[in-house]
């Protein structure tokens, strides 16, 4: 496995949850994982981050929304979105990430997001 498999998106109504899972393409255990998207017509952006030791970072327009946590036996990063918005509508990726920044794997097909009003 060359890069990412990212899963559980899908169509929800704004206020709804989903969950998203990300197998990594590596181990985990010791290093950073991001959570990105790509919106139409935009560039891909970091939405969140968990680092080898486990702690969190959050782009300020998710904070209090999302959560990201991993299981490093299954090499598996998971991303919980809770009062979704329409705004938060993309193609969600993961990627491993270097500790002096950028990502280490290809990138995967992503998961689509898709919030409706």
């Amino acid at each position: 496995q060359v890069h990412p498999v990212e899963s559980g998106g899908g169509l929800v109504q704004a206020g709804g949850s989903l969950k998203l899972s990300c197998v990594a393409s590596g181990s985990i255990f010791s290093i950073s994982v991001g959570w990105y998207r790509q919106a139409p017509g935009k560039q891909r952006e970091l939405v969140a981050r968990i680092s080898g030791a486990g702690s969190t970072h959050y782009v300020d327009s998710v904070k209090g929304r999302f959560t990201v946590s991993k299981d490093n036996a299954k090499n598996t990063v998971y991303l919980q979105m809770n009062s979704l918005k329409p705004e938060d509508t993309a193609v969600y990726y993961c990627n491993r990430e270097f500790t002096t920044g950028g990502t280490i794997d290809s990138w995967g097909q992503g998961t689509q997001v898709t919030v409706s009003s």
